[in-house]
């Protein structure tokens, strides 16, 4: 599951996103703890500790104390919102400069795609 490009605790963050965004975990569902991940992937409970703060800061998960954590109502709604713009500027806005330096107007992107469907 994990591999060497980023840290653990941002892997762990991101694989919980996105069971979000496809509707593994819904919304107001607990998600197993972080003792309880540790356990399942072999990993320290520190590292896990650390990826599930870092979901609980951004609004993804939220705490019930003595319950555990939860994802938040509108954590598929913020987690699209951010892909989308990370897909704009990340993906699309370099294939866009691209069209103008080889001079492909929009007009021909956007038949090309509509083709493609």
């Amino acid at each position: 599951m994990f591999n060497d490009r980023s840290p653990i605790y941002l892997q762990i963050a991101d694989g919980i996103k996105n069971d979000i965004l496809s509707g593994s975990l819904r919304e107001d569902e607990q998600v197993m703890s972080t003792n309880q991940y540790a356990a399942f992937y072999r990993i320290n409970p520190a590292t896990a500790a650390k990826g599930f703060a870092q979901l609980v800061d951004e609004g993804v998960l939220y705490k019930k104390r003595g319950i555990g954590m939860f994802v938040s109502p509108d954590a598929p709604g913020k987690l699209r919102a951010a892909r989308r713009e990370r897909f704009f500027a990340e993906a699309l806005e370099p294939v866009l400069d691209e069209a103008d330096r080889v001079g492909i107007s929009i007009d021909e992107i956007t038949h090309y795609l509509g083709s493609r469907r």
